[in-house]
């Protein structure tokens, strides 16, 4: 301040200021000419500053302009009978000639009589807000389509525990914390304790929460008011509002912030929420469920999770098995893919040749059933017969069979079978037929060396090969 007047800002820093904002801004003159145009405008619309200047701001193409043919008819723009333009969503049109979305607000600059003298615009680009929502809304939609308790495949022992534990948490109202590796089927799981559960009539919303950044999230979550944030022109509901009286499934329960952690911590004790933007306590009745692929509390103990909070999720905890650990289900698995895929494509494709099936059960699966279901859905673009073969099958389970012992080793192989006193004919017949006659897998599944099982079969007088039985 110098004698009583503020300081006026040295023209030199305006630029410099415009640069940094986030937002596009450029300015008009009387005549509807372009006077001003910073970084993040060449950004948004794809112009240069260069080619901007002199130019009309009819060159953007927004779609809610009320004009004619600017900058002839810039009296005429819808700025100049209302004042102003506040935060308006609309679509510009980018100079390679892809739409962008925006949000868009306006003001008259006027001189001290009162004459118009200018126009200055604001443009925020929504483009990554609204890819975020799709993908949430396409998440949710997915979701909603394949979730019965039958969608789940699996007879291994530790699938039934898996099925057992669905049943209790369906009949209860507590958290659930589901965990598995990538690719288990862990949105089956919540989908199945949904819709076998007293809330099946009402929705179940799912929110992937690795997608999205906090800001983004916590909107997502809770909703927010009107003027919350740039961008917020009206209020709007959160996933915690859209489940009323039905599930939530917070995917990736791992990855939010120690801010929304905080949030959740207070959603889960007194089950209210409030909007960004606004101080009212809303209740909401739902039942939450979360999901992760890490180990929740490896991140507790190194300070990356709340306790608390990691407490309050696992109410009811779910382990979802890797494909590793009961790799006698890929057979029956490895089915139901071939015939949906026969649905799919009208191909006829009865099954594996025994060497393609002992190689599925050899593999490691790092990727779980999502890796099994897209091997089968691979090999139904290259399969020209009725069987598939190796070479239809993806490079890396190729690459595999010719590997020392052709994966990572199995942690704990067996272990289902390790309970039984002893196995009888009957039983190595039946684990016979069901690993196509693969010795060496029946043996990793009891848990023996494969001389055994050798001896196994000449002690009860059982062929060597299929054929011969």
């Amino acid at each position: 301040m110098e004698n009583g007047k503020p300081e006026i800002l040295d023209p030199r820093f305006a630029g410099y200021l415009l640069d940094s904002m986030a937002d596009g801004v450029f300015t008009l003159d009387g005549e509807g000419r372009i006077t001003t145009w910073n970084t993040s405008m060449e950004r948004i619309s794809g112009y240069s500053q260069g080619e901007a200047m002199g130019c009309s701001c009819s060159m953007l193409g927004f779609n809610l302009c009320i004009q004619k043919s600017c900058p002839a008819g810039v009296k005429e723009c819808g700025i100049y009978t209302k004042g102003a333009v506040d935060a308006k969503e609309c679509v510009l049109k980018h100079k390679d000639g892809h739409p962008v979305p925006v949000l868009k607000s306006a003001r008259l600059v006027k001189d001290e009589a009162g004459r118009v003298i200018g126009i200055v615009e604001t443009i925020t680009d929504l483009t990554e807000l609204k890819r975020a929502r799709r993908k949430a809304e396409e998440y949710s939609r997915r979701l909603g389509e394949m979730h019965r308790l039958d969608n789940i495949i699996g007879k291994s022992h530790t699938m039934q525990q898996v099925f057992d534990a669905i049943g209790a948490a369906a009949s209860s109202e507590a958290t659930v914390l589901i965990q598995g590796e990538s690719g288990t089927g862990k949105e089956l799981v919540a989908g199945a304790i949904h819709y076998n559960g007293a809330r099946a009539d009402a929705p179940m919303v799912a929110v992937n929460c690795s997608a999205l950044s906090e800001s983004l999230l916590e909107s997502e979550l809770f909703g927010h008011v009107k003027g919350a944030f740039t961008g917020a022109v009206r209020d709007r509901t959160g996933r915690f509002e859209e489940a009323a009286s039905g599930t939530i499934l917070l995917d990736e329960i791992g990855e939010v912030s120690p801010f929304i952690q905080v949030k959740l911590l207070r959603v889960l004790q007194e089950r209210e929420i409030e909007r960004v933007g606004e101080s009212l306590k809303r209740k909401i009745d739902i039942r939450v469920i979360a999901s992760t692929n890490k180990d929740l509390f490896q991140l507790v103990k190194e300070g990356m999770f709340r306790e608390d909070l990691y407490y309050r999720l696992k109410v009811f905890p779910i382990i979802v098995p890797p494909l590793r650990e009961r790799k006698e289900d890929i057979p029956l698995l490895t089915t139901f893919f071939i015939d949906q895929q026969n649905g799919k494509t009208g191909k006829s494709i009865r099954g594996l040749s025994s060497t393609a099936m002992r190689l599925f059960l050899d593999y490691y699966w790092p990727g779980n059933v999502r890796e099994l279901e897209n091997a089968v859905e691979h090999a139904f673009v290259l399969c020209r017969g009725g069987e598939i073969d190796i070479l239809d099958l993806p490079v890396e389970l190729r690459q595999a069979e010719y590997r020392a012992g052709t994966a990572q080793p199995v942690t704990n192989p067996g272990r289902s079978y390790r309970k039984r006193a002893a196995i009888d004919r009957d039983g190595l017949l039946t684990m016979l037929d069901q690993y196509d006659w693969n010795k060496a897998e029946v043996a990793r599944q009891l848990g023996v060396s494969r001389t055994a099982v050798w001896k196994y079969m000449k002690k009860w007088d059982i062929p060597l090969s299929q054929a011969q039985a």
